[in-house]
């Protein structure tokens, strides 16, 4: 429907509320009630002078008579009714709901999105329950010592001439296998309060650096200075730092984001990204530099002067995920492999080769995003040494760049969490129940 043809019933709804008779409403406008009955049941067109009119008079702006609910609300609906059965034919009338029922349209929005929210928690633990190392051990660690208690238990409990000397080894081993219980027990749960606020706490070095990078939103104004700060020193000074390993990380990370900076000053790399609509191969061309670092300088702008949220991963030779700077709908595992399908991995197979693909992930609504992937070799032993491999890959969700017109490439987050049955390349079931 129209949104122009749910005027009238905004205008019924707003005197309702107001508790005015539809004559009293007539006579203040100084048209007839019949005409006003008319126009609050669509069956009149209503404009000018005469919309102003009764908007006065109903206290509301005459825009609020006339563009109903807001965009965001009716795609967060559209979104909601997407994959439900029955839903599809009513899908039409979303705009009608939402402009009649404006409190229920509101309340079924936030429902949803809550409900994706508490989908994306559960998938990101889920994961992390699967794959996160510390958890694997401290569990194995937890019931190995339960094992162990419960056998010693029992042969004391069946046993009834033991001898005391092998007594009194039963009673040391319970004594301490039971020290060991609650040891393992108390780090298990110490490590899982630290994440209770945040599930993607971190726990291993490469995710004390993305935590500290995460919180400055990736974009380091300290280093985009003419004479910016040595690096050491923001390391220092970084209390999501407490590592050694990830203060190490973390300064290479920062001396590199310092040579991009002083290669692609901030101001100009801005106004050039714009103007070349953040292609990263017309951007290395203009400024001399090699793809990859336009790639991390795109990810490191503020996201207003790149005009939307940028996203960024990079992996080594081996496939793993050597940094993440996700965006949303886009989400980028923690633990364990991503979807072999991700232009990132076509690359790595390819060298120098660089990729433009448009990517579609799966969900009851798909979302497509335009990638640029690019591996590239770092010499890091020099000519003589073994090839080291490093790709790349930018994403750009369509409110940054739109994405060319056609199908994109349907991918994945990772096999365990992607709903898509009929993947070629799945390599385990997926935990979710409702694939497509």
């Amino acid at each position: 429907m129209p949104r122009s043809a749910l005027t009238g019933t905004r205008i019924r709804e707003r005197r309702t509320v107001l508790g005015m008779r539809q004559a009293e409403l007539a006579r203040r406008a100084g048209i007839s009630p019949s005409y006003l009955n008319l126009i609050e049941h669509n069956r009149r067109r209503i404009g000018g002078k005469l919309l102003v009119e009764l908007a006065r008079h109903l206290g509301v702006e005459a825009s609020a008579l006339t563009e109903g609910a807001g965009a965001a609300l009716i795609e967060t609906l559209r979104e909601a009714a997407a994959g439900q059965e029955g839903a599809a034919a009513e899908i039409d009338r979303l705009e009608e709901f939402a402009g009649r029922f404006p409190g229920w349209a509101a309340l079924l929005a936030a429902r949803h999105r809550r409900v994706r929210e508490l989908e994306r928690t559960v998938e990101m633990l889920t994961d992390r329950m699967t794959h996160d190392p510390f958890l694997s051990t401290s569990l194995h660690e937890v019931i190995s010592a339960v094992t162990s208690i419960r056998s010693t238990a029992a042969i004391l409990a069946e046993t009834e001439d033991i001898d005391p000397d092998w007594q009194r080894r039963f009673h040391r081993n319970l004594s301490d296998d039971s020290r060991r219980l609650a040891e393992g027990a108390q780090a298990l749960v110490a490590y899982l309060d630290e994440g209770a606020d945040d599930p993607g706490t971190q726990s291993s070095p490469q995710e004390e650096v993305e935590a500290y990078l995460r919180a400055r939103d990736y974009h380091l104004p300290e280093l985009e200075r003419a004479l910016p700060p040595e690096p050491a020193r923001l390391v220092g000074e970084a209390a999501e730092l407490t590592s050694a390993p990830a203060r190490e990380l973390a300064l290479g990370f920062l001396r590199r984001y310092r040579r991009d900076a002083e290669l692609m000053p901030l101001d100009a790399f801005a106004e050039a990204a714009r103007a070349e609509r953040l292609d990263p191969g017309r951007l290395a061309a203009r400024f001399g530099v090699d793809p990859g670092a336009v790639f991390r300088r795109l990810a490191a702008l503020p996201r207003a002067a790149a005009g939307g949220p940028v996203g960024l991963v990079t992996c080594d030779g081996s496939g793993t995920l050597t940094f993440r700077k996700p965006v949303e709908g886009f989400a980028l595992p923690r633990f364990g492999a991503a979807c072999p399908l991700w232009p990132l991995y076509q690359a790595l197979a390819r060298p120098m080769a660089p990729l433009r693909a448009v990517v579609e992930l799966g969900g009851p609504v798909p979302q497509r995003f335009l990638t640029y992937a690019l591996c590239q070799p770092a010499l890091a032993g020099g000519f003589d040494g073994p090839q080291v491999l490093e790709a790349a890959m930018l994403i750009l969700p369509e409110e940054t760049v739109p994405a060319p017109e056609g199908r994109g490439q349907p991918i994945g987050t990772s096999c365990r969490i992607c709903p898509r049955r009929g993947c070629v390349a799945r390599r385990e079931p997926s935990i979710l129940a409702d694939g497509f």
